[in-house]
């Protein structure tokens, strides 16, 4: 029998390109007879009951064999898990994937080469009046200066700032008091440029390589171009083994180009877009998943 499935995306945020993103994969879907429905996270509310879970307007006969999640919304995953449905990523993979703080401990837990990062002390409440500074004469002995300051959530190379001063440096603490955020060893090698490569279970699928014209961040959404790229052994072994460390079934893993070209990991995206892989590479990641997928879930019953 033909399985079903429901494709989740974020529907507060501006633009198409989550839309576009779940429309990839419905059309990779539908390709491999597998017919499938989207949602907004906004159209599906999960009920919390003392005697049911429940996803509201919905039987639960009706509940598909599987859910890509496209969305960040872990709660929302988190209730399809609980209710017997598997969901792809899982919502402790998206948990960890969308706290960079989390992630960079689940890489250093398994020994991946990453910068070198200090987290920042936990501050609740903003307080102009005594801002709060944690011991900078360790954090700039440690990392040195310039260093990236940067916020545990934030997407599109948002969020990342590069401080070249310890006045920087205090103003952007200042700035954040009460937002979780890291101090991050500068990779002087790498500025400007990086490789994006897809993992789609133990595969690297996909590579291209990102470059900026006057940006430390490579992010073609802040300006930066691709082209396509072939990953090393060394390259694809880190990128499979980042997304391991995260629990995740697919991911788009950022690697920089450390000194004497080792590679480091700087981030895992457990919802990366896949547009422009293809127009860069010809290679639709959305078939790969939805392979994974169905065979995954073939292999569960």
């Amino acid at each position: 029998m033909n399985k079903t499935g429901w494709i989740i995306y974020n529907g507060n945020l501006p633009g198409n390109k989550f839309f576009d993103f779940a429309q990839m994969l419905q059309e990779a879907a539908t390709r491999k007879n597998s017919h499938t429905k989207i949602y907004k996270n906004t159209e599906l509310l999960a009920l919390l009951d003392s005697d049911q879970l429940q996803i509201l307007n919905q039987l639960p006969n009706a509940l598909p064999d599987y859910v890509l999640f496209t969305d960040k919304d872990l709660y929302l995953a988190k209730q399809f898990e609980l209710l017997g449905v598997p969901v792809f990523n899982s919502a402790r993979a998206i948990e960890i994937s969308d706290d960079k703080i989390a992630t960079y401990q689940r890489l250093a837990y398994s020994q991946l080469p990453i910068p070198k990062t200090i987290i920042a002390p936990k501050i609740f409440i903003r307080n102009t009046n005594y801002p709060s500074f944690p011991d900078l004469e360790t954090v700039i002995n440690t990392l040195g200066i310039p260093m990236i300051v940067k916020e545990a959530f934030g997407s599109f190379g948002e969020q990342v700032y590069l401080i070249r001063t310890l006045e920087e440096l205090r103003n952007k603490i200042d700035e954040l008091q009460g937002k979780p955020f890291m101090f991050q060893e500068f990779i002087k090698s790498s500025f400007g440029k990086d490789i994006r490569i897809q993992v789609v279970g133990n595969q690297v699928v996909a590579a291209m390589k990102r470059q900026a014209i006057d940006d430390f961040r490579a992010n073609v959404t802040a300006g930066g171009t691709m082209e396509a790229y072939e990953p090393s052994e060394p390259e694809k072994k880190l990128a499979i083994q980042a997304t391991k460390s995260i629990q995740a079934d697919f991911a788009g893993v950022d690697l920089l180009f450390g000194p004497n070209e080792q590679p480091l990991v700087c981030e895992i995206n457990s919802n990366a877009h896949i547009r422009n892989l293809l127009e860069c590479t010809g290679i639709n990641t959305a078939d790969y998943i939805i392979d994974y997928t169905l065979e995954q879930i073939s292999e569960d019953k």
